[in-house]
């Protein structure tokens, strides 16, 4: 059973992917925070078309299941998901790295926000719309962490309340159950929310590449270059063929387009028979 013993209390290392997340979420946060002080009302107005309503995606603000994650208008609550995001990412980016974690957070924010907006329409469609909520935070995010961390390390254990010992499996059963129970309440929408980020982040676990989508992406895209370089290899050396058979000469190239040497040739030739 993996156990952090002493370094249950600690924060893992401050970079990477981790470090990246935190600081565009903090860097956000004291943008609102400076135009709440301020008063820069056209900023305030901008600010408002990046937290989530299901029914503004509808309308046209199709940027909003992206940007509602970078919404933190509560010092407490953005201390907590700073908090939360620094330990659950920093805890996954070690054991799988940056391109996957990265992978996983937008995979959870993203699905969160969808089942937010499919929640909504369903609504509308039976004729009892929802209430309309504004979405706002990474917590379909940090959600998502928490899931896979319980997919994938079921048994490792956290300290609740720095006092009691609860294996991350039992933790995010907890916070489904919580989540499973405000889906009967107003925010509804928000419970639901929550469950998609956690539901996306175990499509992910079950399907990603072990690197993430992004290494896997762009080692296919070096598969594909170097297939067309040696086809462009290959079709120069057939050319080269036809050119040097005019010229009486005959010289043979290997499936990747290159020369081959007729000395070597023979020379291995006569070290195989001898």
């Amino acid at each position: 059973m993996p156990r952090f013993g002493s370094a249950q209390f600690a924060f893992p290392e401050f970079s990477g992917a981790t470090r990246r997340l935190i600081l565009w979420n903090l860097v956000a946060y004291f943008v609102l925070l400076l135009a709440t002080t301020a008063r820069l009302d056209t900023l305030l107005t901008l600010i408002s078309h990046l937290a989530l309503r299901p029914d503004m995606v509808f309308a046209g603000e199709i940027w909003q299941p992206l940007t509602y994650s970078l919404v933190h208008p509560a010092l407490l609550g953005t201390l907590f998901e700073l908090l939360s995001l620094w330990f659950l990412g920093g805890l996954l980016e070690s054991m799988h790295g940056s391109r996957w974690l990265d992978g996983l957070y937008l995979v959870s924010v993203l699905g969160a926000a969808l089942t937010a907006v499919v929640i909504f329409a369903i609504g509308y469609k039976l004729g009892s719309p929802q209430p309309l909520i504004t979405i706002y935070g990474c917590m379909g995010g940090i959600f998502g962490m928490l899931t896979a961390i319980a997919v994938l390390h079921g048994d490792l254990q956290f300290q609740l309340f720095f006092v009691i010992g609860i294996k991350a499996k039992y933790l995010a059963i907890i916070y489904t159950l919580i989540a499973l129970a405000q889906t009967f309440g107003e925010q509804r929408i928000y419970a639901f929310a929550q469950l998609g980020g956690a539901l996306a982040a175990i499509l992910y676990v079950r399907s990603s590449p072990r690197r993430g989508f992004g290494f896997a992406l762009s080692e296919r895209w070096y598969g594909l270059r170097n297939q067309y370089y040696r086809w462009k290899r290959r079709r120069a050396a057939s050319k080269f063929q036809v050119y040097m058979k005019k010229q009486g000469r005959t010289v043979r190239f290997d499936g990747q387009g290159r020369l081959i040497d007729e000395d070597d040739v023979k020379h291995d030739d006569r070290k195989r028979w001898n």
